[in-house]
Parts: C-alpha cells; sequence; structure tokens
C-alpha cells in the first residue's frame, strides 16, 4: 500500500481539487435538512467521476498531451475549434478566479476554528501566500507530496468524526442504496453531484498525468490512482453529510457550526477537528483551481510550457491574486460568480461530450478506446451531465424548475 501511495499523485489533486468549500458545505446541509438520506447522490457522483477522470487520465497517459491540445488537434474546423477555445478558457480560467474567492473563505474560516478569530482578516492572504508558494516552487513532486498530505489529514478529520458520532447505521445503508427523490431534495440532490463531477478537473487530470506517466504501461497505475484517490474522496464527502446527519443540529449554516453538536464526543478539540478539515479542504481547493486555470491556458494557446514558464506563471498569479482581493475586502463576485456559473453549466455537457468523442477514436486511442459497455455508462453520465448543465444555467437565469 505505502509503495503504491509512493507512485500515486494526480489523483490525489483530482480528489483535492473536488473536495472543496463549495463541496463541504453542500455535504453539511444535506446532512442537517435530510439525515442520511442523500448519501445515494455521492454514489452517483463519485461513479460519474470515476468514469470521466479516468477517460480523460486515459487520454492524457496514452497521447501524452492535455485534453485541451487533444480536442484542438481534433477539431479541424476553424468554426468549431475557436469558439470552443473561446469558451473553455473563459469558463475555466476566469470562472476559478472567481471561485477562488470562496476557496481562500473557505479555508480562512476553518483557520478561525484553530487560529484567534480576531485575525480572520488576514488569514485569506495567509492561505494565498501559501498557495503562492507551493504553485511557484514549481516542483510537480513537492505539489503532489503536499496534496497527498492534505488529503490524508482532510480524510482522517472528517471520516474521525463520522466514525465517533455513533452514527446509525441502518439509516446510512438504507440512504446509499435506496434512492429518494422529492421536490425538497431535488436542488440538493443536483449540488451534490454538481459540486464532484467538475469540468475542470477534467483538463487538470488529463495535463498531471501526460506529466507524471506516459504510454500504455502506465495506464494500470494511472487508473488505480484514479479510482483510489476519487473514491477517498467520494467517502469524504459521506462523512461530511453522516457527520452533519448525526450532531443532531438544526440550522447549521455551515460546516464549522458542526463543531457544537461533536462538542459531548470531542470536548473542547471539536472545533480543531472540523477546523483543520474544512482548512485542508479550502487550501487544495485554492491551489488547483489557478493550477487547472493555467493549465487550461497553457493547451488554448499551445504554449507548451512548464511550471516554472512566466506565462504558466502568470495565468495562476492572477487567479490567486483576484481571490485574495475578494476574500480579503468581503466584496461577493457575483457577476463573474454568475457568469462562471453559467459557463461551467455550458462547459461540463460540451466538454464531455467532446471527450467521449474522443475516447472513441481510434486514431487518438487506438486499442485503449471505449467499449461498448464503457460507452453505454458513459453515455448515461453525460445525459446527466446536460441535465446538471440546463439547470444551472436556469438558476442563473432564475428560471426555477
Amino acid at each position: 500500500m505505502f509503495g503504491f501511495l509512493k507512485k500515486a499523485g494526480p489523483g490525489t489533486i483530482v480528489a483535492a481539487a473536488f473536495i472543496g468549500p463549495g463541496t463541504v458545505t453542500v455535504c453539511t446541509l444535506a446532512g442537517v435538512d435530510f439525515g442520511y438520506a442523500l448519501l445515494w447522490a455521492i454514489v452517483l457522483s463519485i461513479v460519474a467521476t470515476v468514469i470521466l477522470q479516468e477517460m480523460a487520465a486515459r487520454v492524457g497517459v496514452i497521447t501524452g498531451m492535455g485534453l485541451a491540445e487533444v480536442i484542438k488537434t481534433q477539431l479541424r474546423h476553424r468554426l468549431l475549434k475557436i469558439p470552443l477555445i473561446i469558451l473553455v478558457f473563459s469558463a475555466v480560467v476566469i470562472g476559478n478566479a472567481a471561485y477562488e474567492a470562496g476557496n481562500l473563505s473557505g479555508a480562512s474560516l476553518g483557520m478561525t476554528g484553530i487560529f484567534p478569530e480576531e485575525y480572520a482578516r488576514f488569514y485569506p492572504l495567509v492561505v494565498g501566500v501559501v498557495a503562492f508558494a507551493l504553485l511557484y516552487a514549481g516542483s510537480y513532486k513537492t505539489l503532489e507530496r503536499c496534496m497527498t498530505a492534505m488529503v490524508l489529514v482532510m480524510s482522517m478529520s472528517f471520516i474521525l468524526a463520522a466514525v465517533i458520532i455513533k452514527p446509525d447505521m441502518v439509516a446510512i445503508v438504507k440512504g446509499l442504496f435506496i434512492p429518494e427523490i422529492s421536490e425538497e431534495n431535488t436542488l440538493t440532490v443536483i449540488g451534490l453531484i454538481g459540486t464532484t463531477v467538475v469540468p475542470y478537473n477534467l483538463f487538470l487530470h488529463a495535463s498531471l498525468v501526460s506529466e507524471r506517466w506516459s504510454g500504455e504501461a502506465d495506464l494500470k497505475t494511472v487508473r488505480k490512482d484514479t479510482w483510489l484517490f476519487v473514491t477517498l474522496g467520494g467517502l469524504v464527502s459521506a462523512a461530511i453529510m453522516i457527520t452533519a446527519a448525526g450532531s443532531g443540529l438544526n440550522g447549521i449554516r455551515n460546516v464549522m457550526d458542526i463543531a457544537i453538536g461533536l462538542e459531548p464526543l470531542y470536548g473542547r478539540f471539536a472545533i480543531y477537528f472540523i477546523g483543520i478539515g474544512l482548512f485542508a479542504a479550502g487550501i487544495t481547493s485554492a491551489i488547483t483551481a489557478p493550477l487547472a486555470a493555467a493549465y487550461v491556458a497553457n493547451g488554448c494557446f499551445g504554449w507548451n510550457a512548464s511550471l516554472k514558464d512566466h506565462r504558466f506563471r502568470l495565468v495562476w498569479m492572477i487567479v490567486i491574486g483576484i481571490g485574495i482581493l475578494f476574500a480579503s475586502v468581503g466584496f461577493n463576485p457575483i457577476e463573474l460568480i454568475l457568469f462562471a456559473q453559467v459557463a461551467n453549466g455550458i462547459l461540463l455537457p460540451v466538454v464531455a461530450l467532446f471527450l467521449w468523442w474522443v475516447v472513441n477514436k481510434t486514431e487518438v486511442l487506438g486499442k485503449y478506446r471505449n467499449g461498448l459497455l464503457l460507452n453505454l455508462i458513459s453515455g448515461g453520465i453525460i445525459f446527466i451531465t446536460v441535465v446538471l448543465g440546463i439547470r444551472s444555467i436556469l438558476k442563473v437565469l432564475g428560471w426555477e424548475v
């Protein structure tokens, strides 16, 4: 097991990317509002994420290129290529800049449970500086090891909280395997899936895999890495929901409020358990969002740049800088976030469809293209992404469905 952990890498970064403050908040509110009943939605979202991320990772390891580069080479018509490049760049780079403020704010909220609250206004800057330092080092191995450590800390914090709270195991099993959908929980289900199946992770994963490994000899390791760490991310999401459901509290608005319900078990250490977990979730997403934006820009513009390239660094510096600015002054970038939601609502099904198209091309993957069964499963998942995309756009436009 430890030998495999030494070889692992991109999977941990992908897991760290989707377990951010947004996921933590949605899982917390789902547990408080609906108990264990929506655990099946996490199972569904993890299955969807594993399938899509495996396809993206397969493209990266076999072709040695990022997903944006592969799509560009396969789209030979300018009328399709140029609009897609604009869409991808806008949704991921500008969108991640808008969401970075939320990542920094989430990590800062976790810090208020560990350090004095009177210095809270400085915490976004501290988190931003840490993210800046790790990315500026330009060492993939250093970044990988730090992310692996933070994912493990985050996992242990939330999973241990879920175990010690002594949840109702019968209700958990029922929630995992018996779907319950109602008018009241539909939006929460969409939120649970939408915060896990993230479009920029497909680009990030393919790029990281193409740098970390190369060729069909590494495909087995790539798949193990994807399955293991995406599933671990799903366990963290489930643990957060279970902890929230078992806390016995009502009116919780963010994950730090769960500490009140855990005090009979952890005593004064409850806030530290939750704070450390939320800090790890926030800072990992604060690192991966700028990194993904830089990789997407790299692929869209054909830079073929390394982690230390000044153009690559400039992109993630801008994303972190905007995040620090918005998080520090308490500014709510509503227009940017609305734009990001619309762009991502369009981007997810579009990218999923192009990914599906690419992994079925013999000239791209050869014998490693999709088979019939995987096409049927991934086709169903892509249908879900289309529904999510439409729902996201309608929500921004104020048309509730």
